[in-house]
């Protein structure tokens, strides 16, 4: 790494846990600094699990109780040079990239909702945006395998990478 370059960041995203907590994710999350939870959380002991290795923000989903002082509707982030917007994505009905894209206006948008992972990579107004549905970490449901997502944050850069889990 040159001299004045930023360390890069390692963030857990995961969404849709709907009270579930995979022993897996202990090792997934390991070495990150910080953890994001895209909603459907299901039960608090899931959040506390996350909070003991990691600072975790959370926000609410359509299964959760939008009074939990600990979930928001939505969050921007500060991670590294960029910012993240994470919103459950049931706001949209049926989210998509696109549909996120044109609502919110971060350098990283993460959803859940659809219990679909996926990274995505778009030019928007002369910069990168990454949009990412980390999958479902909670209970097999659709036939989708249990996942969750890494992000890693260098200077400007973001990349994100689906890992499937047990």
């Amino acid at each position: 790494m040159s001299a004045g370059a930023a360390a890069a960041v390692r963030v857990g995203l995961i969404a849709d846990t709907h009270g579930l907590f995979r022993p897996s994710i202990v090792r997934v999350f390991a070495d990150v600094g910080l953890i994001v939870h895209a909603g459907d959380v299901g039960a608090t002991a899931v959040l506390e699990q996350l909070s003991a290795m990691a600072p975790t923000e959370a926000v609410f989903g359509n299964v959760d109780d939008a009074r939990n002082p600990a979930l928001a509707p939505s969050r921007t982030i500060p991670i590294g040079g960029l910012t993240l917007h994470v919103s459950h994505g049931h706001e949209f009905g049926s989210p998509s990239p696109a549909k996120l894209l044109s609502a919110y206006d971060a350098d990283i948008i993460v959803f859940g909702h659809t219990h679909r992972a996926i990274v995505v990579s778009e030019r928007r107004g002369g910069r990168r945006v990454l949009v990412v549905n980390p999958g479902a970490a909670g209970p097999r449901r659709f036939d989708l395998r249990p996942s969750v997502a890494i992000l890693t944050v260098s200077g400007r850069r973001a990349e994100a990478e689906i890992v499937e889990i047990e």
